[in-house]
């Protein structure tokens, strides 16, 4: 494995359902075993790039490029194999059910001898410190072991160049530290190029050689911002100055969570939310989080114990949220998943925050209302036309947000807000759930962010440990 060169001159990509060019005028030099840290707002063109590096992006017919971008100069489309991209969702990147083949697999696509490819498989495990049995379910993992499974096969294809789209996003922070650890072992002793996509740039300091900024300058950047604290606290104040009501919206007894049925992962949790509250719930990868939010939200079943809404929330519903129709739930209880893609609907984004009113049969002008000044708080209504699959992950994130706020829910349950969000549209994503709470709508955050919860003034909830 020997680093690889990149090189781009005026590199330009526009998605063909875009207007807007995603990312243009890229002029990039990266020597051979480099570690470049890739930064840049929301929606830069940073995974774009990554994408492109990887030779993912696809033909003529799923977009238009302009200038050129070569790895060790070919087009990155003609060197299969030579670029490794490891992607921010860790369970969005195992394929298959058992570790040993999941490293393999990229091995046997690119044809490798059966013997050659499992000496890599367990050459790649061992650089990345995932000591468990290839036998293993890759479903059993941790947030952090499944990344570094990602890592491992790709490491196993031997790419001279090493591509990373915010790899700790949804990492616990245990998680960051075995994932950046992994990576510094790997270009230590690989010497692969390394580009790598991240908004908490601290978590990468010692371990990448310089920082490249797509698009235009922020006010702040990243560094600043790590060390300069987090502005944007003074949103919401001390948690003594908070205006919740102590009116409780939603109460559990003796509740138990589980994703699969018979299996729980966290309980049994007694607890209240009020409305005009943050709930925090926070907790290492696998303690049943997302899952407990999702119960919270009336999607899941209860493994035991209750989830019941008051009589002001119900609203002449059925007590328990689970029994709600989705018509129902749009104005009581409203969800964004940890995932955006997973809740992607529509082909427009304008078309993706009307979903919902439109559900409620509101009068047009009423919608158009809605959308417009929720594309304009968002910062997406440059982007009204384009599909929402063609977003960055950050702007991903901020559509599914004004998805649920569109139908103006009692109750929101956030799972990971931030995440994929640069300093300025964390701010204002911090704005938006205080100007919330403040208006009396409870809010249940599922996050690693503990910064977030600071500014927000939040009561934790941290699973694995008495409420």
């Amino acid at each position: 494995m020997t680093g690889a060169r990149v090189a781009a001159r005026g590199w330009g990509w526009r998605y063909a359902t875009r207007h807007a060019w995603a990312a243009r005028g890229l002029d990039l030099d990266v020597a051979p075993g480099e570690r470049i840290l890739l930064s840049g707002l929301s929606g830069s063109g940073k995974s774009t790039l990554l994408h492109a590096l990887a030779g993912v992006l696809g033909g003529d017919d799923e977009g238009e490029q302009e200038g050129t971008l070569a790895i060790d100069g070919d087009d990155p489309r003609d060197v299969h194999g030579r670029a490794g991209l490891v992607l921010q969702d860790p369970d969005a990147q195992a394929i298959m059910h058992r570790v040993g083949d999941d490293v393999a697999f990229g091995c046997e696509n690119l044809g490798i001898p059966r013997e050659e490819t499992w000496r890599r498989v367990s050459s790649a495990l061992d650089l990345v410190g995932l000591d468990v049995g290839l036998d293993r379910s890759t479903s059993a993992l941790s947030g952090g072991q499944k990344q570094r499974l990602a890592l491992a096969g790709t490491l196993a294809m031997q790419p001279g160049l090493l591509l990373l789209d915010e790899p700790t996003a949804n990492l616990d922070p245990a998680g960051v530290i075995e994932v950046r650890d992994a990576v510094a072992r790997v270009v230590e002793q690989t010497g692969a190029t390394l580009i790598v996509v991240e908004h908490r740039a601290e978590a990468w300091r010692g371990v990448i050689d310089r920082e490249v900024r797509l698009g235009p300058a922020a006010s702040t950047t990243t560094a600043e911002f790590a060390a300069t604290g987090i502005a944007g606290r003074e949103t919401r104040g001390s948690e003594a100055d908070v205006p919740y009501s102590c009116t409780a919206l939603i109460e559990t007894r003796g509740l138990t969570v589980a994703r699969v049925k018979g299996k729980p992962v966290a309980g049994p949790i007694d607890l209240t939310v009020s409305a005009g509250e943050v709930l925090g719930i926070t907790g290492a990868n696998g303690s049943g989080k997302s899952t407990l939010g999702r119960t919270l939200a009336g999607l899941l079943p209860a493994a035991s114990g209750t989830v019941v809404a008051s009589d002001d929330l119900r609203d002449g519903a059925a007590p328990q949220p689970i029994r709600w129709s989705s018509t129902q739930l749009l104005t009581r209880i409203g969800t964004v998943l940890q995932s955006p893609d997973h809740q992607l609907l529509a082909k427009t984004v304008r078309d993706e925050i009307e979903i919902g009113p439109r559900a409620l049969r509101l009068p047009p002008e009423e919608i158009a209302r809605r959308t417009d000044d929720l594309l304009d708080r968002l910062r997406l209504d440059h982007l009204a036309a384009a599909h929402p699959h063609t977003l960055s992950g950050g702007e991903k994130r901020r559509l599914t947000v004004g998805a649920m706020l569109a139908t103006r829910p009692r109750v929101c349950v956030f799972d990971e807000p931030t995440f994929g969000q640069d300093p300025q549209t964390w701010r204002e994503m911090v704005a938006i759930m205080s100007s919330l709470s403040h208006d009396g709508i409870a809010i249940v955050a599922i996050t690693h962010d503990l910064d977030l919860l600071d500014a927000l003034g939040a009561r934790e909830l941290r699973l694995g440990e008495a409420p």
